[in-house]
């Protein structure tokens, strides 16, 4: 790898970083603050999972990230992951658990606006619907999880001691499935900006196995993650774990369960082709928020024990988080390609497509026409 596009991909390396040390309270959080799992254990098995994850399960979230807009140059690919970076990392900063998804798409605006290049709205619409029934199927899902759970307890009559041990086995397990599915479901919002653009090539490892370009890209983004959760994860999850809702053990095993199956069913190609298989509707592979869905579950559990209030003060702190963050990304977006386009002379944009230019001078905002949207 050249040093110039390592310097390029190393805005998606700390954007990576950033991601895994916000979302690392969204798979171990209710974990370490329950205090059944220590972090450093918590970390180094995130790490683990995520980055397998983003390797071998990040392709069809990738696919639905580009259709909302290619970045088809490397330079731009840079700018928009730093600045979402920078944004995402801001709101770290804060405690708030904000969405790196969410994010990612004020980004791409962002650069379809000052390149004029069109945004998909089929593919927004996607996204955006994602936003609320993913957190929406996570409350469901803990809510009946956490039923089911408390009345087979009961019915079982297990001793404490046995209980306690059964949960911080349930808790890593679950952990390491959430981090998986985080991995494969958010690597798109690491690593997907440079797949139109990606510097490497196929490799063959022999006996029919390819370790392709794409991959290549995600193993990075997978490490940058894994680095991110294990050295700044632990500030956030102390919003998620406890300031947010009081979380026990058995809560904290069903909160992170709901979530992965949740992560799941939205990018897993496998389960689409099964279902695709079986002629029957296919769920959208689309990368989530997995703060949206963990809150979500959060408060499935929340209406399981019959209304035990959530603290709404800091929910409402995390929702203005969600607004405030892709219209930052957006923002921080289109002032820095236009330094980097016009200061540092550097290509944003490889090529109009076809029907860029009547959709460039429609889109452009007035005054910014010229040396913004040079091809």
């Amino acid at each position: 790898m050249s040093a110039t596009t390592l310097f390029f991909i190393s805005s998606g390396i700390f954007l990576g970083w950033s991601l895994g040390a916000n979302h690392a309270a969204n798979v171990f959080g209710t974990a370490v603050m329950s205090k059944m799992v220590r972090y450093r254990v918590a970390a180094i098995v995130a790490g683990i999972f995520v980055t397998l994850g983003a390797v071998f399960g990040g392709a069809g979230t990738t696919q639905t990230i580009n259709q909302l807009g290619a970045v088809n140059a490397l330079a731009g690919s840079f700018t928009v992951a730093l600045a979402v970076g920078v944004a995402v990392a801001w709101m770290t900063y804060l405690k708030l658990p904000v969405s790196t998804s969410q994010a990612i798409v004020g980004g791409i605006i962002g650069w379809n606006l000052f390149t004029g290049s069109p945004t998909d709205t089929n593919a927004i619409v996607k996204i955006v619907s994602t936003w609320v029934t993913s957190p929406l199927l996570a409350a469901f899902f803990a809510f009946v999880l956490f039923l089911l759970l408390e009345r087979t307890l009961k019915r079982a009559r297990i001793h404490l001691l046995e209980i306690d041990a059964y949960t911080r086995a349930g808790l890593l397990i679950v952990g390491a499935l959430a981090s998986f599915a985080l991995g494969a479901n958010n690597i798109a919002n690491v690593m997907g900006l440079f797949v139109p653009a990606s510097p490497f090539h196929d490799v063959t490892l022999g006996h029919g196995l390819t370790f392709s370009g794409t991959q290549q890209l995600f193993l990075i983004g997978g490490l940058a993650i894994a680095i991110g959760i294990y050295t700044y994860g632990q500030q956030v999850m102390v919003t998620v774990g406890s300031d947010l809702y009081r979380i026990t053990p058995l809560s904290g095993l069903v909160v992170v369960l709901a979530e992965s199956i949740v992560l799941f069913l939205f990018s897993s190609q496998t389960l689409e082709a099964l279902l695709l298989r079986l002629h029957l509707p296919t769920i959208p592979l689309v990368p989530l928020s997995s703060t949206q869905a963990v809150i979500g579950a959060v408060v499935g559990v929340g209406m399981a024990k019959q209304g035990r209030p959530v603290n709404l003060r800091v929910l409402g702190k995390i929702a203005a988080g969600w607004v405030i963050a892709p219209l930052a990304a957006l923002l921080m977006t289109f002032i820095s390609l236009f330094f980097v386009q016009n200061v540092f002379e550097q290509r944003v944009i490889a090529a109009q497509p076809a029907a860029a230019p009547l959709v460039a001078t429609a889109a452009a905002p007035a005054g910014l026409s010229g040396p913004f949207f040079a091809p």
